[in-house]
C-alpha cells in the first residue's frame, strides 16, 4: 500500500518559519517601488533552507486553482527561479526562464526554454506590490507568443498589485497577505502590537502603487496605419504608409561593390522592399548624377531611401556633412542615420538642414555587432532624445526593443533592426543574425534589414520576395 501524499504545510508554519531565518525583517526599507515600508520580506535567503524552499513550492503549486490551466511555468528572476524550477520539477511541468539582460552572442533571446506559440506560462514570483516585476516579465513572455493569464505568489503586500495585474489580464493567486502575516507573527509574539498597527497603518496609507507607464503589458501592438496617423514627421508617416500599401516591413541593405550594382539591385527587389539602405561612401564610381538615378528607382517602385551614414560629430561639423561634400546626401537620402555620443546636439544639426526638406533621422540605439557599447544607458539616452525630437527622428536602429525599461516606446517611432536572415547564426567579423520571426515578435521591431541573405543569394528577387512574407507574417501574428 503507497504512503499518500504528505499534506501542504500550513500558512502559519511558513510564515514562522521564514521570521525564524531572518526573511522577515522590521524597520526603514526602501521599496522597488520607491515608497518606504516598515516590513521587508528578503526571500532570497531560501534557497540556502532546502527543506523551506520545497515546502514553498508545493505551497504555491497548490493554491493555483484547477481552472487556471497552463502548460509551462516561468520564474520572475531573480529570487522566483529556484521556486519555479521545483514547482517545474515536482510538478513535471516544462518551464522556461526570462533574461532580464539579452546577451549580443549565442542566441541572444528573451526568453529561454521550448515552448510553443499560444501555450499558457504560469508566473511564479515570491513578493507582489505594485506588480511591475510581473508585468516586466510578462511583456516578454508575450511578446514570444505565449499567453499570460495567471501568477502565484507566496505574498500579496496589497498594494494595488492585484488591481494593476487584472488590469493586463493577469489573475493574481497569493499564499498569504502581509496584513495576514504579520497578524500570525503577532498572535506568535514575533512582533508587538504597535508594530502591527504601524505595519497596517502603513498598508492603508499606500493601497494603491502605481506601475510605471512604460511597464504596462496592456498596450497591444498598433497596426501601421494606426502608426502612421501618430507620426509628426513627412518621411516617418510616409514610410508606415508604404509598408501598408506593399505589405512589407524589408528594408534591403545593399552594400554592393559599385553604384551600378546598387542601382540594378534596386530595381530588382523594389517591388518587394519598403525601404533601401545604402553606404555610398564605399562606391568608387559614384557620380554627381546617382542620387537623381535613385530616387526615380525609389519613385518607381516606392520606398524611401536610407543613406547609413551614422553621423557622430558635433552639430556644426554634421551639417556640412549631410548637405555638401561630393556626396550631397541631403539632396537624394530620404532617411540619415546618427550616433548620440556626441550628444543632442546632433540632432539638432541634422535637423538644421534635414527638418524643412521633409527628411527623417534614426538614431543608433542599438547595435547587432557582437561586444558592441550600444546598450543600457546609452540606449535609454537615445530614447530620450528621439521623445524630445519626434518632429524629425522617426525612430531607431535598434536591436531588441521589448527588453528595453520602456519596451519600444512610442508608437509613432519605429525600430529597425539589422542582422536578419532566415536562419540564426553570425559571421567571422562578430554580426549576429537573427530570423524574422524572433524580430518582429520576441523583440518587438517594426523593419527587418536583410543584406547579405538577398544580395548573395542566387536569385535577389526569390529571396526577397520571402523575407518579405516572412516578415509580414510576423507582423500580422504579432497585432
Amino acid at each position: 500500500m503507497s504512503t499518500p501524499p504528505s499534506p501542504p504545510p500550513s500558512v502559519e508554519s511558513l510564515v514562522l518559519q521564514l521570521h525564524d531565518i531572518f526573511a522577515v525583517k522590521f524597520g526603514n526599507f526602501k521599496l522597488k517601488s520607491g515608497i518606504s515600508s516598515p516590513i521587508y520580506i528578503d526571500l532570497r535567503l531560501i534557497v540556502s533552507y532546502p527543506s523551506l524552499l520545497r515546502q514553498i513550492s508545493g505551497a504555491l503549486a497548490a493554491i493555483v486553482p484547477s481552472s487556471a490551466h497552463y502548460d509551462v511555468v516561468c520564474g520572475v528572476p531573480y529570487t522566483a527561479l529556484p521556486i519555479a524550477t521545483c514547482i517545474s520539477v515536482s510538478s513535471d511541468i516544462p518551464m522556461v526562464m526570462r533574461r532580464k539582460e539579452i546577451k549580443d552572442y549565442g542566441t541572444a533571446k528573451a526568453i529561454e526554454g521550448a515552448f510553443q506559440k499560444n501555450q499558457v506560462c504560469l508566473i511564479v514570483e515570491d513578493l507582489v506590490t505594485s506588480g511591475t516585476s510581473v508585468l516586466e516579465t510578462a511583456a516578454p513572455l508575450r511578446a514570444a507568443g505565449l499567453k499570460v493569464t495567471d501568477a502565484v505568489v507566496m505574498i500579496d503586500r496589497e498594494q494595488g498589485g492585484r488591481e494593476n495585474l487584472a488590469e493586463n489580464g493577469i489573475t493574481l493567486h497569493a499564499m498569504v497577505t502581509l496584513r495576514e502575516m504579520v497578524s500570525i507573527l503577532k498572535q506568535k509574539g514575533r512582533v508587538s502590537e504597535d508594530m502591527e498597527k504601524m505595519v497596517n497603518k502603513f498598508l492603508e496609507e499606500n493601497r494603491r502603487v502605481s506601475v510605471p507607464t512604460s511597464v504596462s503589458t496592456k498596450k497591444i501592438r498598433l497596426p501601421y496605419q494606426e502608426r502612421a496617423k501618430l507620426a509628426k514627421n513627412p518621411t516617418g508617416k510616409k514610410l508606415f504608409e508604404i509598408m501598408v500599401k506593399k505589405e512589407s516591413n524589408l528594408c534591403l541593405a545593399a552594400d554592393v561593390s559599385t553604384a551600378q550594382q546598387l542601382l540594378d539591385i534596386a530595381n530588382k527587389v523594389g517591388p518587394e522592399i519598403c525601404m533601401l539602405k545604402t553606404h555610398v561612401d564605399i562606391l568608387p564610381d559614384f557620380t554627381p548624377d546617382f542620387g537623381s538615378e535613385l530616387r526615380s528607382i525609389a519613385e518607381k517602385h516606392n520606398f524611401v531611401i536610407f543613406e547609413d551614414r551614422k553621423f557622430a560629430d558635433i552639430g556644426n561639423t554634421v551639417t556640412m556633412q549631410y548637405e555638401g561634400g561630393i556626396f550631397k546626401i541631403l539632396d537624394w537620402a530620404d532617411i540619415v542615420n546618427a550616433h548620440i555620443i556626441s550628444g543632442p546636439g546632433i540632432v539638432d544639426g541634422l535637423k538644421l538642414k534635414g527638418l524643412s526638406r521633409g527628411r527623417g533621422l534614426l538614431l543608433l540605439a542599438e547595435m547587432s555587432s557582437s561586444g558592441n557599447f550600444a546598450k543600457g544607458d546609452y540606449t535609454a539616452a537615445a530614447a530620450k532624445i528621439a521623445e524630445e525630437h519626434q518632429d524629425f527622428v522617426i525612430g531607431f536602429i535598434s536591436v531588441s526593443p521589448s527588453s528595453w525599461p520602456g519596451g519600444p516606446g512610442t508608437p509613432s517611432l519605429i525600430h529597425a533592426t539589422p542582422g536578419v536572415q532566415l536562419v540564426k547564426g553570425g559571421d567571422d567579423l562578430g554580426q549576429q543574425y537573427n530570423t524574422p520571426s524572433s524580430v518582429i515578435g520576441e523583440r518587438g521591431s517594426d523593419i527587418i534589414i536583410v543584406g547579405r541573405g538577398i544580395i548573395k543569394a542566387s536569385d535577389p528577387v526569390e529571396a526577397a520576395r520571402e523575407y518579405r512574407l516572412q516578415g509580414w507574417d510576423a507582423y500580422l501574428m504579432n497585432l
